[in-house]
């Protein structure tokens, strides 16, 4: 049970760069912080192998259905990463594995947190907007509480950051 100082944390688990948000999670949280490892699943795409057997080859067999297989690979796949990351983490979380879009279950799941932490996810080599792809930019701009924003590796050196833009 968590008490009135412990903190409900939110760290979103993404493929090839989870660890560097584990790793923030462990250093700045305390040992009675509720922590959620939250990976999501684009449902976008069972729904076109879905779509694509249904268009292309007819709906008389549905045991044939790619989607079906999809899905449950995918799963797996959103298991085994949990699993991993609770691992890494070494204390008592709760993993929870969404299927949806992307950015909209990470704002959703972080309603009600004090804290989500989120790994930069674009490009690494510099210090920038397009270190950020296009579902982590929506939900640092919507997440209801504070971010957390790690880098998955090393910050780039501050010459990395873009020249500002002519003025004229």
């Amino acid at each position: 049970m968590r008490s009135e100082a412990d903190m409900a944390v939110v760290v979103w688990i993404v493929e090839g760069i989870w660890p560097a948000c584990i790793d923030a999670a462990r250093s700045h949280t305390r040992a009675g912080d509720e922590i959620v490892l939250l990976h999501v699943t684009d449902a976008s795409v069972a729904a076109a192998a879905h779509g694509a057997y249904a268009g292309l080859l007819g709906r008389g067999h549905p045991e044939h259905d790619p989607g079906t297989r999809v899905e449950q690979l995918t799963a797996e796949a959103a298991a085994a990463l949990l699993h991993a990351a609770i691992d890494r983490l070494g204390r008592p979380c709760q993993p929870v594995a969404r299927v949806g879009r992307i950015e909209r279950e990470v704002v959703a799941a972080a309603d009600g947190a004090d804290l989500l932490v989120v790994a930069r996810d674009g490009d690494r080599r510099r210090l920038g907007p397009k270190s950020l792809d296009r579902h982590t930019r929506f939900v640092v701009d919507h997440a209801p509480c504070p971010v957390l924003l790690v880098w998955p590796d090393y910050a780039p050196p501050l010459a990395s950051i873009p020249p500002p833009p002519p003025h004229h």
